[in-house]
């Protein structure tokens, strides 16, 4: 599959950065920001202030949403700010490129209103564009890989399966796919069933685990599983 991890993903602590500076001489409000990065506005609170690690791909995707360079955002002296295009900046898909994608960590406790987003803690893995693009047209900033937790999805999913999840798709459109969903601050690979009323089933592969139902308000749908990945 060609994908390479980078060393030390637990290792280092969060650092101090420009990203509020920066937000701040824009006027843009945290949920603004988010919304330019492709994530929520609680994150960047997080990356803010030092809460969660400051990774690479966090630092590519701040410095395009702001219009500077990536280093701008951990000098000490940031670069002056510059006109931004009203939306987020597109990037070209040349031959050979390669992109990091952002990984999660579903096995983190978090509280009730806690987002898929907010799990992420692992260092993101670098895949080759084109293999990406075989699959899938999503933005490489819009989709998120995790490792399957537990054996409820088992046949169809393994604990150390690498699970694809497209965070563009949060509607409940589809019957019966698998998505990154967290459940009252519980992150989980489910599969949902839409029921009468605002009801939903989720539902476990598992015959060994039983469903259960929950109303829709209980549900945060972080985005559909739309590929795996299994070591032989």
């Amino acid at each position: 599959m060609g994908l390479a991890h980078h060393s030390g993903a637990r290792s280092g602590m969060a650092s101090a950065n420009n990203i509020e500076r920066l937000r701040g001489e824009r006027g843009w409000s945290r949920p603004e920001l988010g919304r330019r990065m492709g994530t929520s506005g609680q994150q960047v609170e997080r990356l803010e202030k030092a809460q969660r690690r400051l990774t690479t791909d966090w630092i590519d995707r701040a410095a395009a949403a702001l219009g500077v360079s990536p280093s701008d955002i951990i000098a000490a002296e940031p670069a002056p700010m510059q006109p931004l295009p009203d939306q987020p900046v597109a990037r070209s898909a040349d031959a050979g490129e390669t992109v990091e994608i952002v990984q999660l960590d579903l096995s983190l406790p978090m509280g009730p209103g806690a987002t898929v987003d907010e799990y992420i803690e692992e260092e993101p893995i670098r895949f080759d564009l084109g293999y990406v693009r075989s699959f899938t047209r999503t933005p490489p900033h819009r989709l998120r890989i995790a490792r399957g937790v537990g054996d409820s999805m088992y046949p169809t999913l393994n604990s150390n399966d690498l699970v694809w999840i497209d965070s563009t798709q949060t509607d409940l459109n589809q019957q019966d796919r698998v998505w990154a969903v967290s459940i009252n601050g519980a992150a989980a690979i489910k599969r949902l069933r839409r029921l009468s009323g605002d009801r939903v089933m989720v539902v476990s592969d598992n015959p060994a685990i039983e469903n259960y139902e929950v109303e829709r308000a209980e549900l945060l749908i972080g985005g559909r599983v739309i590929r795996f990945a299994r070591d032989l």
